[in-house]
């Protein structure tokens, strides 16, 4: 069951169209990936999804009801890119504060506050403003404050910005830990290889317009373009005519080819065995989601990224 619904949204600016008509869900306990370039609309559609913006056409459903700024807020935790914080304000006494406007009692605030800051090792920084904390530091003190009183609906919009790999290491642990808690994941990110590795399901906007909309398995598998990577033992020295693929690079001791129309992947194989040419490795290529983006944002095809690579 979809704990949020987007149904037909549109939200406008002046003459432009930020929100264009879109329409999405996102099942409780999964971690869903809002994707897509600078402008396209992804903080337009947060906002209006956190009740900061009213939609202008359309409507939100949250946990199976229509969406009640008032009430649902308490049940998201929003964490922005713009860092959201006091900076002359203590990180200990920032926490709590933010803790106890989300509804919970000082003293459930200060043992949960302990609880996060012992497993991130931010025990040391209670006493100190946030204007004296690196950008990395800054950045996991609003990931705490965000999940916190155990939200519902978590937004993260780039949540590893800033921070190293251990500690990207870390958060990123503890999404798929609050996500298994039964937490609901919006992530938002222009980094492609953390959406494959986190997100189960992702939508990608465009000039304000939904242009993708799948589980990451299964949009990978609808862009492939049955390219496959061969590994030899040695390069063959030449090629008998009418391959049943077309070459597309080489790299080392491999050849990147795209089998033809009306051909199949063991057809490719028996070309080379009659060759009597000893085969290592045989493996199809799946577009990346940074390729499927680029693909569909600038219209670049796949097989370049393999032709630049052609020796």
């Amino acid at each position: 069951m979809p704990l949020l619904e987007v149904q037909n949204l549109k939200k406008y600016f002046a003459t432009q169209k930020a929100v264009d008509d879109i329409s999405f869900s996102v099942n409780k306990g999964s971690i869903f990936g809002l994707l897509g370039p600078n402008g396209a609309g992804k903080t337009t559609l947060i906002r209006m999804i956190t009740g900061i913006f009213y939609p202008d056409e359309g409507q939100i459903l949250f946990d199976g009801k229509k969406f009640d700024p008032l009430n649902d807020v308490v049940h998201i935790g929003y964490m922005p890119e713009e860092r959201g914080l006091y900076k002359k304000m203590k990180i200990g006494e920032q926490a709590v504060y933010l803790a106890q406007l989300k509804g919970l009692k000082k003293s459930e605030a200060m043992a949960k506050i302990k609880e996060w800051f012992i497993k991130f090792e931010m025990q040391s920084w209670w006493t100190k403003k946030v204007e004296d904390l690196s950008k990395g530091m800054s950045q996991k003190l609003q990931f705490v404050t965000t999940v916190l009183h155990e939200p519902k609906l978590i937004i993260l919009d780039e949540p590893f910005s800033g921070l190293d790999p251990v500690n990207s290491n870390l958060i990123k642990e503890e999404i798929f830990k609050l996500a298994q808690r039964g937490s609901t994941i919006l992530f938002s990110t222009h980094r492609m290889e953390q959406v494959e590795e986190i997100c189960d399901h992702i939508i990608l906007v465009n000039k304000g317009k939904k242009i993708l909309d799948g589980t990451v398995k299964g949009v990978k598998h609808e862009f492939k373009e049955n390219l496959f990577s061969i590994g030899f033992e040695e390069i063959p020295a030449s090629l008998n005519a009418n391959p049943p693929f077309e070459m597309v690079g080489t790299r080392d001791h491999q050849y990147i080819v795209k089998i033809k129309d009306g051909f199949k992947p063991n057809d490719v194989l028996n070309y080379f065995l009659q060759q009597e040419v000893k085969i290592v490795s045989f493996n199809e290529i799946l577009p990346s989601l940074s390729d499927i983006f680029i693909k569909l944002v600038e219209g670049t095809p796949l097989t370049r990224q393999f032709q630049a690579i052609t020796v």
